[in-house]
């Protein structure tokens, strides 16, 4: 049996002047250069767009990862936003009380007050000064108490020398519905009663001579006076607090008061403080206008207020040193975490996830870690600053934007610490971070 013979290929001058031409063709260089030769024919996959919902739910996976060192992150910028919110909350009820106090009891008194002569001397106030004051037009009310120099002893037994701090304060029947003051107990100076030797203690008085109630009797002087009242705080005449009050009479006839007020309190319309306030001193003393003092008690109010906003200023300052240290913990807790994934950041660099996603996932976890944690302190002041006011007696107050600047204030604190970390682990190539994961 014969094999079919094998006849060779055979190719034409046309075939092999194509193949030539191909070849050429192939190694010429790209017009636009080798860069574009290997970008046409294996393009770089572009990292995927990473968006707002996508960087905080990667943030979030961070923190569920390590939740008790999250926990304890949070807790110090929680403490230092409830320190802040607790000192605003507290001090803006507190001044929220003042001013309805200040609005109840009114801001129309006035009081008159013996001053000093060019020599030195007191110049003591006409006998009649509550009187003349009354003449006013705008005035509705003008009361007056005088200073005695008799002590008040709870008995014989205590020394004279002891006076426990209390003035025995002649007083008129009008002095109670003048200043806005009232009776805890008993009853106030009369007509009647103010000519026998009765007496009505102030509240810090009465706390001090150890009487509770009305109907004991309490020594004056050498004279033995019945207690017939006890008052409550008086917040404009803080004075009376500390007083033993006698009727004008009885003052003159069993203890030696000259009858020269020391003090002379002025109701009038609230549209004419100013204009009262100008005429007090001449009506009162008009030889000597320069020797009488005259002076709002509101104003040592408002005194008080300004007072408190210092305070709460201190306070803050505290509050915001807080804040930072919680900051601190913050930074430290991400910085952690950076040499902690490693393998992570390499693994998502190699995907290819570029520097800014990088930066912008830690960056993203450090100020959710801060944001909660402002929230949680936020809350945290608001329930303490209702327990506070609840306890005094205030009304809750709290201003809604310190409560968002609270929270804007520890995301702030959460970005600008967490700023070094994410800078860190977006500079980690794919090489090094999977290399020293």
């Amino acid at each position: 049996m014969s094999t079919p013979a094998t006849s060779p290929t055979t190719t034409s001058p046309t075939d092999d002047a194509a193949a030539t031409t191909a070849a050429a063709a192939s190694s010429r260089p790209s017009p636009d250069g080798p860069e574009h030769t290997a970008r046409t024919a294996h393009p770089l996959p572009r990292p995927a767009r990473l968006r707002p919902r996508d960087a905080l739910a990667v943030g979030v996976s961070g923190l569920r990862g390590r939740r008790l060192r999250a926990v304890l992150s949070a807790l110090g910028i929680a403490i230092g936003v409830a320190a802040m919110v607790a000192v605003i909350g507290i001090g803006t009820s507190s001044q929220a009380q003042l001013a309805a106090q200040i609005a109840k009891l009114g801001t129309n008194l006035l009081t008159v007050g013996p001053g000093q002569s060019f020599t030195g001397k007191d110049s003591p106030l006409p006998a009649d000064a509550d009187a003349m004051v009354r003449r006013i037009g705008p005035v509705s009310s003008a009361t007056a108490t005088g200073k005695t120099k008799a002590t008040v002893r709870r008995n014989d037994h205590v020394d004279a020398g002891i006076t426990g701090g209390i003035a025995v304060l002649a007083a008129r029947e009008n002095l109670l519905d003048t200043v806005g003051g009232h009776l805890s107990s008993g009853r106030f100076l009369t007509v009647a009663s103010s000519k026998y030797p009765t007496v009505v203690l102030g509240s810090k008085a009465a706390a001090r001579l150890a009487v509770e109630r009305p109907g004991g009797l309490v020594r004056l002087g050498e004279q033995w006076f019945t207690v017939t009242g006890i008052l409550d705080p008086v917040p404009l005449a803080p004075e009376l607090d500390t007083a033993a009050l006698v009727g004008w009479q009885a003052a003159a006839e069993h203890l030696g008061f000259d009858g020269h007020p020391t003090t002379v309190y002025t109701r009038t319309a609230e549209s004419a403080v100013e204009q009262v306030r100008d005429v007090l001193a001449p009506t009162v003393n008009p030889a000597g206008p320069n020797e009488v003092k005259v002076s709002r008690p509101s104003d040592a109010l408002a005194a008080q207020l300004a007072a408190r906003n210092t305070f709460n200023a201190l306070l803050l300052g505290l509050g915001a040193v807080a804040l930072l240290v919680g900051g601190v913990g913050v930074a430290n807790t991400m910085v952690i975490a950076v040499l902690e994934r490693r393998q992570e950041i390499g693994l998502r660099r190699s995907l290819g996830a570029d520097r800014a996603q990088i930066l912008t996932q830690f960056l993203t976890e450090a100020v959710t870690l801060a944001g909660l944690g402002g929230l949680a302190g936020a809350a945290l002041g608001g329930v303490a600053t209702y327990g506070y006011a609840v306890a005094k007696h205030w009304p809750f107050a709290i201003p809604g934007g310190a409560l968002a600047a609270a929270v804007a204030a520890s995301a702030l604190v959460g970005a600008v610490a967490g700023l070094y970390p994410a800078s860190r682990a977006a500079r980690l190539t794919p090489t090094e971070a999977l290399s020293t994961g």
